[in-house]
Parts: C-alpha cells; structure tokens; sequence
C-alpha cells in the first residue's frame, strides 16, 4: 500500500467508524496476535550489574506487555554488553575488549537469568510459532530467546550449536562492538560485508533453523548475506533515513528492499533517532510500508534498550494499531503489521 492508497483507504474508514483510539483496538489485538521483533524487557541483561533495575524492572514489563496486548516477541541478550557505553549525544560506542571466553560466559549468564526470571513471571519459552500459539491460548505470554550480536561466538560454530541447545533462535550478526563475523554501520569496514566466518554463521543458521538479523548490519553486509540465505531475513529494529534524521542507525530504502526481497521483515523502531513523538512513529511505519510493502513491516520497539524511545510502554500497543488504521490500513493489514509478518517468516523458518 502507498500513501495515496492509505489516503484513499481513510476516507472510507473513516466513515465506517474506524479505530480511531487505543482503546479501540484492545479487541482487535486479541484475535490477531502481536509480535515484537526486538526486546530487552526490563533491561534484564543488566542483572547483576552496576547499573541493574532489579527484577521488578521485568515483573514491570511483563505486566505491561500482558496489558497492552503483546502475544510474544523475542527477548534478546546483549553479546557485546561487557564493552558499551553511551555517550552524551545518546549513541552506543564500543570500549576496551573482552578476554578470551567472557563474552561467551556472559551469554550463558544472561540466558540463565532470563530463563529465571520468565519462569517467575509464568512467561513460556517458546522455539516454534506452534509452540507459541499453544501458549497463547492458554493466556501466557511466550518469549522467543534471541542473541544481539555475534561477539559471544568468539570464531566457533560449536558456540552456534551451544546457543540453539540454550533455546536461542535467533541471533543478530552485528551489534556495536566489532565482531569476527560482519561489518557494522557504525564503525569503519573490516571485511567488506561478511567475512568467511560470518559466511559460515549465516549458512549453518540456514540449516539449523535460527532466524537470521541484520539489523546493526552495514549495507554491505546485509548484501552479502541476502546472497547467500536460502531462507528469509530479518531487520529487527531500525527505520527509513532522511534529510531531518540521518544518524548512521537508519537504512536507505535499496537497504530495506535487500531484506524485504527474501520474503523477511524490518522492525519499526520508535527510537529519539528518528522520531520526537508518537505521531511520527505512525508516520515512519507508514513510510517503511510504502518502500517494501505491508507484508514486509513489524515491529522492534528495542523496550528497556532504547534511546529516547516515543513508544516506550507496552500499554501504547493499541496507540499504535489504532494509528495505523487510522492511516487507512485495513483490518488484515494492521494484523500483518502488528505481528502476522513476523509469524509468517518464524514458521518458514524454525523447525519447531
């Protein structure tokens, strides 16, 4: 759909009656299932740290994911935590390095954390869209575990086999510290896209059945790994660049229609990189739509891991459904949106 055609569509739901409020589409978010393709819920990658919230942080989140509607998502630990920090200007920079077999071991850590607290929350771990459905019915929220970047393989495709045995099914190739797999957009080039190993990575989650993510990804790298998948990709978070928000984060539209062109889905990310207000999220969805098509958008809050987010409460679920109808979207497409693409691409591309 473009925006003419939303446009147009508006008029006439308008008329019928349309879902103009959020709490409007709180009925609509129970029959079509809404699916968040990034999250740190809680910031629980930070358990056991300086800066950790405590675990009320993720009974908070979980609460509010129920509340708003959120059926499941991928709640993802951080690879490269150990070496980030934020600037004054709200960007994630890269400092120092790791010895050898910590990035891996804090993998493990936060996985055995996140795996405690989804337990005490009665949050189901889910490994297939069956899985997950099951959970559903049964009123339980399901997470699918997903790893942010490939720091913690530390060059071995054994640590690939280890993830998938922890539940992991999804990991995202770059983050903000440079890794032996793949350039990032934010730092200067190593190895031109994907290097051998990353080739390797990208290959043996083709077959084990892991979701590939290239958000972090240079366009590069991103070209390089939609040559070789033989299976759809994901963009988990990010948005469309332009002349007011041109921060390196964000993708041009030959970069989204990269991904879009293997069946996969890009995330809409409600970061202050690219939006001041919630309005503008709605409007940024839009405009991922009209460059790779409705069937081709979700959604990646990054919640509890974000800068200055516009969404940055589950409870604003709805909000964002009824902003979308409201911009003409029809019923079928707001559920794709709001989570159908993203199950879509999770059954043709888990084995479970």
């Amino acid at each position: 759909m473009n925006r003419r055609q939303a446009v147009l569509g508006l008029g006439a739901f308008s008329a019928m009656g349309g879902l103009l409020r959020g709490q409007d589409a709180a009925p609509f978010l129970k029959e079509h299932p809404a699916f968040d393709l990034h999250c740190h819920a809680g910031a629980f990658h930070h358990r056991g740290r300086a800066d950790d919230s405590g675990d009320q942080a993720f009974t908070k989140a979980a609460a509010d994911m129920r509340a708003g509607g959120l059926a499941s998502g991928f709640f993802s630990i951080v690879a490269d935590s150990g070496m980030l920090t934020r600037d004054a200007k709200g960007n994630i920079v890269p400092k120092g390095s790791l010895p050898e077999g910590q990035a891996w071991a804090d993998c493990v850590k936060q996985l055995n954390s996140l795996h405690e607290l989804t337990k005490a929350e009665n949050i189901g771990i889910a490994t297939g869209v069956a899985q997950m459905q099951e959970l559903r019915k049964r009123g339980r929220l399901a997470a699918f575990l997903a790893c942010e970047g490939g720091h913690g393989l530390e060059g071995k495709l054994e640590h690939l086999d280890d993830l998938y045995k922890r539940e992991v099914r999804s990991l995202q190739l770059a983050h903000y510290a440079q890794n032996t797999l793949c350039d990032l957009q934010t730092l200067p080039p190593v190895y031109n896209g994907l290097s051998l190993f990353g080739r390797d990575v990208v290959k043996k989650m083709n077959r084990m059945g892991m979701v590939v993510d290239v958000a972090h990804a240079s366009f590069d790298t991103v070209k390089a790994t939609v040559a070789i998948t033989t299976a759809p990709i994901i963009l988990s978070h990010t948005h469309l660049q332009s002349k007011t928000s041109p921060h390196p984060r964000l993708i041009t539209v030959e970069h989204a229609r990269l991904v879009s062109g293997t069946g996969g889905v890009i995330g809409a990310w409600p970061s202050g990189f690219a939006n001041r207000t919630f309005a503008d999220f709605v409007d940024q969805t839009m405009r991922l739509i009209d460059a790779v098509g409705v069937d081709h958008v979700g959604l990646g809050t990054d919640m509890d891991g974000n800068y200055e987010p516009v969404f940055s409460n589950y409870r604003q679920l709805p909000e964002w459904v009824a902003g979308l109808r409201t911009k003409g979207l029809s019923e079928a497409d707001a559920a794709k949106v709001a989570g159908g693409n993203a199950l879509r691409v999770l059954g043709q591309v888990l084995k479970a």
